[in-house]
């Protein structure tokens, strides 16, 4: 059966590439800053942004970016006033975004389409959607690549970076942003539950296997296209939700490089 005879199938390859090259890039960051509770944050309270916008009638996704916004700035706020607990002000996102979606779900019109953003789903991308999340993806990797030394500096020492002249709170406050619209436009494919295991899978294993900390996120980049064209792929022929397949292939290529190592040791 040729795949690409099918418009949906298409598109949600092109959507799934582009998210699988900026998640797994954003998610090198989060990850070695120790900071993986973003990710879930963000998620949920996208799901927030997606309730709304199939509330009013607006396009989801679109609702999703703004809500996402809203929580970075609010995230940010909070962070200045829990200086000795950074992981509050994300928990307190995260309760944000859990609540109000549980409570706006009661009035939405229909449970499936609010189903198709938590598990994701490849036959729901519409032209919009695509062009929104090109669009999105160009920005997020221009910002990405001119903050990078930044990125790095603040990642591994972010007090030194400070000493050195380091714009830390302006480079912090960009790459919440980015990783708010980041896992905004990846809730259709992927799912507002299952973005963050994508932000965090890839590298998981790319610390791995990697030399470098450029090494890490080449390669983290590889294995999220990997995962998604698979997970995609799986989710067309088997007909399951996408985000699940995309999920549970990174956790097995983790688990068989654990198992592999521990033999090779023996």
């Amino acid at each position: 059966m040729n795949i690409f005879q099918y418009n949906f199938m298409v598109k949600a390859l092109v959507v799934g590439l582009i998210i699988a090259i900026i998640i797994p890039a954003i998610g090198t960051i989060v990850v070695n800053k120790r900071n993986s509770m973003v990710g879930d944050a963000l998620s949920h309270t996208s799901l927030t942004g997606i309730s709304l916008g199939l509330i009013i009638g607006i396009n989801p996704i679109i609702g999703a970016i703004i809500v996402c916004i809203f929580a970075a700035f609010f995230m940010e706020f909070l962070r200045t006033k829990f200086p000795r607990g950074t992981d509050l002000s994300t928990a307190v996102i995260m309760s944000f975004g859990i609540g109000l979606a549980a409570v706006l779900s009661d009035f939405i019109p229909g449970s499936a389409n609010l189903e198709s953003f938590l598990f994701g789903s490849i036959v729901a991308i519409s032209n919009t959607e695509m062009i929104l999340v090109i669009v999105v993806a160009i920005i997020v990797i221009t910002c990405y690549l001119l903050m990078y030394e930044g990125l790095i500096y603040i990642t591994f020492d972010e007090s030194s970076a400070r000493l050195s002249g380091v714009p830390v709170k302006k480079i912090n406050f960009i790459f919440t942003l980015l990783t708010a619209l980041t896992i905004a436009i990846g809730s259709r494919v992927v799912g507002t539950l299952m973005i963050s295991s994508l932000m965090i899978l890839p590298v998981a294993l790319a610390i791995r296997l990697a030399k470098s900390f450029n090494q890490t996120v080449l390669i983290s980049v590889i294995l999220g296209v990997l995962y998604v064209v698979t997970g995609i792929l799986i989710s067309f022929y088997l007909n399951i939700k996408p985000g699940g397949a995309i999920v549970l292939i990174g956790v097995i290529a983790l688990v068989l490089d654990i198992i592999i190592k521990l033999i090779i040791k023996k």
